[in-house]
């Protein structure tokens, strides 16, 4: 029975989130300095929530062929070379380390 009220927890959570979000006013969200942090804020935590996954193992910090495959993808992107390229290059990196591993 716990488990369902975690579910009806976060769902109202959820709920009043999304509504403090629409009672924010509109002179608020037209500030330059809150129109940067919500421009920069899903960068963060796009990169955080990726570097938790490559190099998190439960309470430890691991580095095996997943952190290669960034490496990888971190060199295509500093080549330049187009989003499905940087992709295929992590994909290929992740894959060729562990069949050698």
């Amino acid at each position: 029975m716990s488990i369902w009220i975690a579910i009806a927890a976060t769902a109202v959570g959820c709920y009043l989130v999304k509504l403090l979000g629409l009672l924010v006013p509109a002179g608020v969200l037209e500030k330059p300095l809150v129109k940067r942090l919500s421009a920069l804020l899903p960068v963060a935590l796009l990169a955080a929530l990726t570097a938790q996954q490559t190099f998190g193992n439960g309470q430890q910090l691991v580095l095996d062929a997943r952190g290669a495959g960034v490496a990888a993808a971190a060199l295509a992107l500093l080549l330049r070379a187009p989003f499905l390229v940087v992709v295929a290059a992590a994909v290929v990196v992740t894959a060729g380390v562990r069949a050698l591993a």
